[in-house]
């Protein structure tokens, strides 16, 4: 998979491994990444699905309606990748936390749902439930921000509070943070992922 690596200055602290949303490349997220660890490693990822010449990380059916087959045949593509990657580069493979913004958000979500080990942790800007119907995989103890739009035209409250049910009910510790700016990933909202990975993830 296309992607862009950047050692951090203390790699004590996770790596943080970069999903952007539609349309976005490997480059869309480092600022991001950059802001919420200044010292931490950088893994960022680009999708390997292009829709209408936009990278994605899984084709969908139409808004809102994921093609699952395509999305559980990706999900296994990124985590094969990041297994890869570790190896690669030298990496804690147990010290990823990914940081994704709507499609980059729901693959990473994905990889909770199918993983038991996919991250040590996650912040979603703006996930949906990326599949319906499956057990999850013990994620005990794993912290999971979801940063969400009250008024999201494409991912509804409904759709959040779903989702943090179902991560929770597998044992993630979540913290949801709301916005009232649609589907936009806000300055504020990117504040408070900052200060949640510096309670979770600095001794």
């Amino acid at each position: 998979m296309k992607h862009i690596f950047e050692a951090g200055t203390d790699l004590t602290k996770p790596t943080l491994v970069l999903f952007h949303g539609t349309g976005g490349t490997e480059s869309s997220l480092i600022s991001l990444g950059k802001f919420i660890s200044p010292d931490s490693s950088i893994l960022s990822v680009r999708g390997n699905v292009i829709e209408n010449g936009m990278p994605r990380f899984f084709r969908r059916l139409a808004e809102g309606v994921f093609d699952i087959e395509d999305l559980i045949l990706r999900t296994k593509e990124v985590y094969e990748f990041l297994n890869d990657a570790a190896e690669q580069y030298s990496l804690d493979r147990n010290n990823f936390v990914a940081v994704g913004y709507s499609n980059g958000a729901n693959i990473a979500g994905s990889l909770l749902f199918h993983y038991e080990q996919a991250f040590k942790g996650a912040i979603l800007h703006h996930p949906m439930v990326p599949i319906r119907n499956i057990a999850l995989p013990d994620q005990s103890g794993i912290p999971v921000f979801i940063g969400a739009g009250e008024n999201d035209p494409i991912c509804s409250s409904d759709e959040t509070e779903e989702l943090q049910k179902l991560l929770s009910g597998a044992g993630a510790d979540i913290h949801v943070h709301w916005e009232n700016y649609g589907h936009q990933l806000t300055r504020t909202e990117a504040d408070a992922a900052a200060q949640w990975f510096k309670e979770h993830f600095t001794p």
